[in-house]
């Protein structure tokens, strides 16, 4: 069977027929960042939704973490009858998955089901806006993202049957870059590693990270959507092989107060259209080109205002604190894990690393917050401040990564940038997203509340 990093729809079609794929899993991104959609019997495939695509609900866009319709959304409802919408099989993205028998998987991009037309507060589209938006003024967007995950010695149905109580992480002791502990987690990250690179993804290393259990893989930088895809697949392939091992993994932003946050740095740079060249270095101050300059500026003058693109739950605030590795700080210096931007790289590879978002984020939408936060500040050419040089967790003068859901809502629902660069339409989504999820939080009572207050109040 083929393993390089595309399958081709006739190589598909030619593996059907010869018995070798039997089911086709035909997916698309929520706005949870998770993989939902259909498995498709082979032939089936072949015959109807390589052509026509498959019909799904369109709560699916709508609904919270446990597939519950929210309201307050213009898109569908119960007034408008949750009718379907169509799943389009983007051929580009069409992989084999070796950890599951003769599967093949296809991305797609949702649409209208009476006019096709795309469905533009869906994550995928989100994404491939802002992507067009960044053609027509002159750019490829080239991204890459390092995304951490922790690993447990239970499975997730054994964690779900003890309420998540009584965690024990697979790694004895924080386990950043050491290779005797990494090794005895082989038989995991070395299947992930493995299996993910004959499915085609561009997998660079695994590396233990600072937390007990703590891991990072990395994927070779690519165009933005590109990316977002290949997010979508590593974090579902990473739950599936480690379910298959007996051990679970999870991408909280924070599973444990006491434990290292999981980040998900973005990388990302403007090449030329025929993505020769990068724009990004020149003669200015740190080889910075004007055009990287004012995309600086504009990703560090959005950042508050889109964080709920980059810290979607409530857990992503817990990540925020000083001396973390997390950043708290909305500032960028040369090669500095203490703030919020990081300028790294040489030449072609020169580049700016955001190392705002958790690992919980939607690659989609992050990378579509960074897309348009860097074109606004081309477009408004927006100079960044003097980099910072010292600890960003001290400092007193720089303004801040917000420290909650609350705060992160309230930003977006009055950035004016956010509606001009996203459409009121977006925005709207979002913004109803972020709220439900917050008075979704409100409406549980937590197990600190019990321990504190059920005796002694």
């Amino acid at each position: 069977m083929a393993t390089n990093r595309f399958i081709t729809a006739e190589q598909l079609e030619r593996d059907i027929l010869g018995g070798q794929i039997d089911t086709v899993l035909v997916v698309f991104p929520d706005h949870y960042g998770r993989m939902v959609g259909k498995r498709t019997e082979a032939r089936f495939y072949l015959d109807e939704v390589a052509h026509h695509g498959t019909e799904n609900c369109d709560y699916l866009i709508a609904c919270d973490i446990d597939n519950e319709p929210l309201p307050g959304f213009r898109f569908t409802s119960y007034d408008k009858g949750y009718g379907d919408m169509r799943a389009v099989v983007d051929p580009s993205t069409i992989r084999y998955l070796p950890w599951l028998e003769r599967t093949a998987l296809a991305v797609c991009d949702l649409v209208n089901v009476d006019t096709g037309a795309p469905i533009g507060v869906s994550p995928r589209q989100m994404l491939r806006d802002q992507v067009a938006k960044a053609t027509i003024a002159g750019y490829v967007p080239m991204i890459g993202s390092e995304i951490e995950f922790y690993l447990f010695k239970d499975d997730f149905d054994a964690l779900a049957a003890r309420n998540y109580q009584g965690i024990t992480p697979n790694g004895a002791f924080y386990e950043d870059y050491h290779i005797l502990q990494t090794t005895k987690e082989e038989d995991v990250v070395g299947a992930l590693r493995r299996q993910l690179t004959d499915a085609g993804l561009p997998v660079e290393f695994t590396k233990g990270e600072a937390g007990r259990g703590q891991h990072e893989l990395n994927l070779t930088y690519q165009a933005a959507v590109e990316m977002a895809d290949a997010n979508l697949l590593f974090k579902n392939g990473t739950k599936e092989i480690a379910h298959q091992q007996g051990k679970a993994a999870t991408f909280m932003a924070k599973y444990g107060f006491a434990e290292t946050g999981s980040s998900g740095h973005i990388h990302s740079s403007l090449w030329t259209l025929d993505g020769a060249s990068s724009l990004m270095p020149g003669d200015g101050p740190h080889h910075m080109s004007a055009t990287f300059r004012w995309y600086l500026g504009g990703l560090i003058a959005t950042a508050r205002e889109f964080s709920l693109l980059y810290a979607p739950t409530v857990n992503s605030y817990r990540r925020f604190q000083p001396g973390s590795w997390a950043p708290t700080a909305v500032a960028w210096g040369a090669d500095n894990r203490t703030l919020g931007f990081r300028l790294v790289g040489h030449g072609n590879g020169l580049r700016v690393e955001c190392r705002i978002p958790g690992a919980d984020m939607n690659s989609y939408h992050s990378f579509a917050a960074t897309i348009a936060g860097g074109l606004w500040g081309i477009a408004n050419k927006i100079e960044p401040p003097p980099p910072y040089e010292g600890n960003g967790y001290t400092a007193t003068d720089l303004p801040r990564i917000p420290s909650s859901l609350p705060e992160a809502i309230e930003l977006w629902r009055d950035s004016a940038v956010a509606r001009d660069c996203f459409g009121d339409d977006v925005h709207h989504h979002l913004l109803n997203y972020a709220e439900q999820e917050w008075l979704a939080f409100n409406r549980t009572v937590t197990d600190w509340e019990l321990r504190r207050y059920f005796e002694r109040i």
